[in-house]
């Protein structure tokens, strides 16, 4: 997570302006500067200039080696993404040129429901159930964008595929990190076996979140209208169903502010009715959701062990992973409802 804490003085706030100038952007005296808490690895920082607010998204002071490519790939999403229906932020300018790379974007305005609920959300159970459908409805809107708008945006072709032994190969990483003893997660060979055995035969390509969960949505402040999906780091070409699998896989732990949303199987049908896809093999996509997001954070659990990461965060996230893997049983014996 971003701290809040951020050094904004970091910030060059003479070359952004020069930058913006170049731009054709409102001039004037950058103001309002603060940074924007929570989020993702990567900074964000709100600021206005010319009467016209901004939120700044750059990698941290000692970025990751990923970092600029990430947010490259973020800003051509956007880009993207601006003559489409897809509730996303809204791209203003961005300098990939050179590094560090940086993109500027309107505010949201909007409520994240991991941080809790204002009124009238609270206290009406209609808006928080429907929240979960329109959760469907935006992960349906941005499975109907046509993949071309992206040319050479990551490799579909195999994508399915390579999901199993890419994220086994991930696993078997962890070992170099020193003090780790090694996966024991019950159930990890059966339910990779399980997954190679009942792959969907073919799957129609289109842009994936790659993370689409409800902390990564922004609800419209006067209802449940998704008004942005953010943090678009893991974005590709791939098989959108994966997301849908994603949000059944967190579904609804990860959702605690919440109460009242509806079950998954109310979800997938609701998708549906507003998807051409074919959802027969939604259970795959779902377990492989499990699968692959337990792996990820096992990746914390062994960076614990070789003291690279807090021990009782490790020992929380393998919890997590186990806890997953235990759902993609459950699935796989057909109690996903």
């Amino acid at each position: 997570m971003t701290s809040t804490h951020i050094d904004v003085t970091a910030i060059d706030l003479g070359e952004l302006g020069a930058w913006m100038d170049a731009e054709g952007l409102p001039g004037g005296e950058i103001t309002e500067v603060a940074p924007v808490p929570g989020g993702t690895q990567n900074v964000m920082v709100h600021f206005e200039r010319g009467g016209r607010p901004y939120i700044l998204r750059r990698p941290p002071a000692h970025a990751r080696r990923k970092s600029n490519e990430v947010l490259r790939r973020e800003a051509r999403l956007l880009a993207a993404l601006r003559g489409t229906a897809v509730p996303a932020p809204r791209l203003v300018a961005a300098q990939t040129a050179r590094e560090p790379v940086f993109y500027l974007m309107e505010p949201v305005a909007g409520v994240n429901p991991s941080t809790g609920l204002p009124e009238p959300h609270a206290s009406d159970p209609a808006i928080r159930h429907r929240m979960g459908l329109e959760a469907a409805a935006a992960l349906a809107e941005l499975g109907r964008v046509d993949p071309e708008v992206l040319p050479g945006f990551g490799r579909p072709e195999g994508f399915l595929e390579r999901q199993v032994p890419r994220w086994l190969k991930e696993l078997d990483s962890y070992g170099e990190l020193d003090g780790y003893p090694g996966p024991d997660i019950p159930g990890l060979d059966a339910t990779a076996a399980w997954l190679t055995r009942h792959r969907p035969a073919a799957f129609v390509p289109g842009v994936m979140h790659g993370d689409y969960h409800f902390a990564n949505l922004m609800f419209a402040l006067d209802g449940p209208r998704v008004a942005a999906i953010v943090d678009w780091e893991m974005c590709t070409i791939g098989d959108p169903l994966l997301d849908l699998g994603w949000l059944l896989a967190t579904w609804p732990a990860n959702n605690g502010h919440v109460p009242g949303l509806p079950p998954e199987r109310e979800l997938v049908a609701y998708y549906a009715a507003l998807s051409e896809r074919d959802l027969s093999a939604i259970d795959w996509y779902a377990v492989m959701a499990c699968f692959k997001l337990g792996i990820v954070l096992e990746g914390t659990h062994a960076r614990a062990y070789a003291g690279k990461a807090p021990r009782d965060i490790g020992d929380l996230l393998h919890a997590t992973t186990l806890g997953l893997f235990a759902r993609a049983r459950d699935i796989m014996d057909g109690s996903l409802h």
